[in-house]
């Protein structure tokens, strides 16, 4: 019976993705659209493999689950837009060189941070600040941001490869 109702539910997913899909786009998460009809989905396998009662109306419960990700992933994006200009200790932990830097280099090499962070993808940006600004673990982000702890992983990697990578080549004086 169980494995029944999850073909019923998997074939009502099949038949409202795309009505999901453009539920998200049309509410500002083009980019991760797709990832959120996914955990939609998932939320609805748990909800129902955890539930004494089979859900009443599955229907309304997958849109009540995508308008609840709408808000989490707005709250997020909220909490995630900081000023680049407080992120001035993760430059100084990225920033290699000589211990004894003259400030106009030092000023000019936390501008160009500044401008690096800004132009990186908004979760990797929002992890890196959580991680050196706020001293987070990789779990404590993870439950902030609602993804695995390996993606937060993932996201300090990467970003901090482009930064180090940006960081290590000279400046051109403007």
């Amino acid at each position: 019976m169980a494995e029944q109702a999850r073909r019923r539910l998997a074939r009502m997913f099949e038949d409202h993705a795309p009505v999901l899909r453009g539920f998200f786009v049309r509410r500002g998460a083009r980019q991760d659209a797709e990832d959120l009809v996914q955990e939609t989905y998932l939320r609805l396998l748990r909800a129902h493999e955890g539930a004494g009662e089979p859900i009443a109306n599955p229907e309304a419960y997958l849109f009540t689950v995508a308008q609840n990700l709408v808000r989490e992933q707005a709250a997020r994006r909220r909490w995630s837009t900081l000023p680049i200009d407080e992120i001035e200790q993760l430059g100084q932990g990225l920033a290699s060189g000589e211990c004894v830097e003259d400030a106009a280099e030092r000023e000019q090499r936390r501008q160009h941070l500044q401008t690096l962070l800004a132009s990186l993808p908004e979760h990797t940006r929002a992890v890196l600040v959580m991680q050196y600004r706020d001293g987070l673990s990789y779990k404590q982000i993870a439950e902030r941001l609602g993804v695995s702890p390996h993606m937060v992983k993932k996201h300090v990697v990467r970003g901090l490869s482009v930064c180090r990578r940006a960081m290590a080549e000279p400046v051109a004086l403007r």
